[in-house]
């Protein structure tokens, strides 16, 4: 760090639930949200193991856990493995647009619709435009919307929110038509993050936080070559 990021203010969450383990406590080690700094710290921050949700920069800082791990997918070294091969195949029908981020009806309805069934009782359920604009767009960040809609009939099918960096692509979250399971939509949109990364010359996707043997955290390590973030540098994670 520079010496301008000498006085980076760093704060500890209260105690909440485990969004991941329901029997665990956890904490969030957080930057300052009033630094005027923000944009700017923010691509170093992801560097750092950290994630934004709206305008919070955050990382796990739980006592004694250290299951949620930092990966990022090194873009020039992927290739799609035989299962994402089919997951292209399969959705040959589906065009990629760039956009930016809003919250319009169409998106709002497949949010909604997204959540009431992949995420009932989750704590979401009655997030509407306000919640859908702190939550997936923020105030600060550069973002864009990453839409995958049906060629022809031009319906929108997933929506994967993206951030920019200068050098990096980072998968914020991604929502899509839960009748639409069996198109395999959540790695659909990686592979067309990782493709978009590829083609804008992007050194890193980073996808969050993997944790191992969680039914809904364990595919990110289908990703590879896939790294993880130790606290003190990037290492390639073994298969």
């Amino acid at each position: 760090m520079g010496s301008d990021d000498d006085n980076l203010r760093l704060f500890h969450s209260a105690p909440h639930p485990c969004g991941y383990w329901p029997d665990r406590e956890a904490r969030d080690l957080v930057l300052d949200p009033r630094d005027e700094r923000l944009p700017r710290l923010y691509p170093m921050a992801l560097a750092w193991g950290f994630r934004r949700s709206g305008d919070i920069v955050y990382r796990p800082g739980c006592s004694g856990c250290r299951a949620c791990v930092p990966v990022r997918v090194p873009v020039a070294a992927f290739a799609p493995d035989r299962s994402q091969r089919r997951c292209l195949a399969r959705n040959a029908d589906v065009e990629t647009h760039v956009v930016a981020p809003a919250c319009t009806d169409e998106y709002l309805a497949l949010y909604r619709r997204y959540l009431s069934t992949r995420h009932a009782d989750g704590g979401m359920d009655d997030h509407g435009a306000l919640e859908f604009e702190q939550f997936l767009i923020g105030a600060w960040n550069e973002s864009r919307f990453l839409e995958l809609r049906e060629r022809g009939s031009h319906r929108l099918l997933a929506v994967a929110v993206t951030d920019l960096a200068p050098d990096a692509l980072s998968a914020v979250y991604t929502f899509y038509d839960p009748d639409e399971a069996a198109r395999g939509l959540g790695t659909l949109g990686v592979l067309r993050q990782l493709a978009w990364a590829a083609r804008d010359g992007r050194a890193h996707l980073y996808l969050g936080y993997w944790i191992a043997g969680h039914p809904k955290m364990d595919y990110k390590r289908r990703f590879r070559p896939l790294e993880g973030f130790d606290g003190r540098a990037w290492r390639r994670l073994e298969a």
